[in-house]
């Protein structure tokens, strides 16, 4: 899309509501480059890739060791790859399990993990006795799996790893696949938190996602769940999808205030390959609607796909509606409600006083650590292939220099939206944040009101709060 073709779609939007006040910030020639990276959507503030290329996997895996030696609480994942069918959005690393092997070909999937988490352990010692904050099953959709299966993957990483009494256990499913037995079978296995894809609760478009579930299924999984007692249940939302309407969000948002979620994720429909920022895991496969020739098809045939603008105006009808129900943003699109402390896992990775390490086992998984960070392989059968012959299947890793490593801090301190305070920076680089080489960067971003700098620091205005990934990934690069 050219950027003449990018500013006409921004400035279509549905004369039902007002205009959001990021559209004019995005249409001024001097945020031209934030236009183009909103319009082309890679994913952001989600994995901060090293610029040091090309670095060994052996050398990530003891920088690892290394930080956990001494570590606050960390992030452990555990991602089950497995799915009955992909959606048409999704572009993350996934094997199709159904049919009369599925259950033999999920419980393959956990023989994996574990043994890959056996490899981890060994080439990482301290990782053994590295206290765990959270620990989330991801997928993919873990909820396939066969109840041994859970209940062999849950006792394997509680038994050889640092869970505590305050550690949370998260597990994420696909709303046909939580039905009540299996909901309570994680209920006696410890777990407390829950999250669910639900993507939306209009059953138009979540049949042209591709979606095999209904809306009355995502109704009644958060009923079931909220029944049995899990003290966290967080649903996906997406806007911009195929043939969405802003009534469409408008109902969404309706029906999530009506079940009093724990948390809400929202997500903008992104099309450019994570693989091509490395901002994001992608399979080997892209998603259907990453094919120009099919989304065109579908044009074709009648479907519409939301104007930036309009998705603009449905991001706005989500985060007013939630913040005005009582919910804090924190991180960027991560709303929790009244009365709870923001996503956990997110906050160990990314709060700025904290920051820690994170460790995923399974295909695809990110870890990282404050010197460097690392892709598992993303091609099962290689990944297979490795942990068969005893290896961790890392598919790259990358260094942070000293000034990447800076840099890295400050865009994850901006992704959850909370002032940014140069006091702490000053105590972890020994330089604060009104000094150069960051004062007249964050100088350009007050001008353009991004963000309002002073001696405390940095805080996002709301456009920059929107445009955060945006401005992360484009202007903070390294110096």
């Amino acid at each position: 899309m050219t950027y003449e073709e990018a500013l006409a779609s921004l400035r279509m939007t549905d004369p039902s509501m007002p205009v959001p006040a990021v559209v004019l910030t995005l249409a001024a020639p001097e945020n031209r480059h934030l236009l183009e990276y909103v319009i082309e959507d890679p994913f952001g503030a989600h994995v901060f890739p090293g610029d040091i290329a090309a670095y060994s996997p052996a050398d990530f895996l003891s920088d690892l060791d290394d930080q956990l030696a001494g570590t606050a609480p960390i992030h452990l994942w555990s991602y089950i790859p497995t799915c009955a069918y992909r959606c048409r959005f999704c572009q993350y690393p996934v094997v199709l399990a159904k049919g009369d092997n599925a259950d033999a070909k999920a419980a393959q999937w956990v023989d994996w993990n574990i043994r890959e988490a056996e490899l981890w352990l060994r080439a990482v010692p301290n990782l053994r006795s590295a206290p765990v904050g959270e620990f989330n099953v991801f997928g993919g959709t873990p909820s396939l799996l066969p109840p041994d299966a859970i209940r062999r993957l849950l006792d394997f990483y509680r038994e050889n790893f640092a869970f505590g009494p305050d550690t949370a256990i998260r597990f994420e499913g696909d709303p046909s696949t939580f039905t009540p037995p299996k909901l309570e079978l994680l209920a006696e296995l410890g777990c407390t938190k829950l999250s669910s894809g639900v993507q939306s609760f209009d059953d138009k478009v979540l049949h042209e996602c591709g979606r095999e579930h209904s809306a009355q299924m995502c109704v009644d999984f958060v009923r079931t769940a909220q029944r049995i007692g899990f003290e966290w249940i967080s649903i996906d939302l997406m806007y911009g999808l195929l043939d969405q309407t802003l009534d469409s969000v408008r109902r969404d948002l309706d029906t999530v205030l009506d079940l009093e979620l724990t948390a809400v994720v929202c997500t903008k429909l992104h099309l450019k390959s994570y693989s091509d920022t490395r901002t994001g895991v992608a399979g080997v496969q892209p998603a259907a609607w990453q094919i120009p020739s099919y989304r065109d098809k579908l044009v074709h045939d009648g479907h519409r796909w939301p104007a930036l603008g309009e998705q603009y105006q449905m991001r706005e009808i989500l985060t007013d509606g939630l913040r005005n129900a009582g919910y804090t943003e924190h991180p960027t699109m991560y709303f929790a409600r009244a009365g709870h402390a923001p996503e956990e896992w997110k906050s160990i990775m990314v709060d700025q006083h904290r920051q820690e390490a994170e460790v995923a086992i399974g295909l695809g998984g990110s870890s990282s650590c404050r010197r460097s960070e690392a892709i598992t392989d993303v091609h099962w059968q290689r990944y297979a292939q490795a942990v068969d012959e005893g290896r961790i299947p890392l598919g790259s890793a990358t260094r942070f220099s000293p000034e990447a490593q800076e840099s890295r801090a400050i865009k994850m301190a901006l992704s959850t939206l909370q002032p940014v305070r140069s006091d702490l920076h000053l105590e972890r680089f020994g330089r604060a944040l009104h000094e150069e080489p960051w004062h007249s960067q964050f100088e350009s971003l007050a001008r353009r009101g991004l963000l309002v700098l002073d001696d405390t620091g940095v805080t996002l205005t709301p456009d920059g709060e929107v445009l955060v990934e945006a401005i992360i990934n484009t202007e903070l690069d390294e110096q």
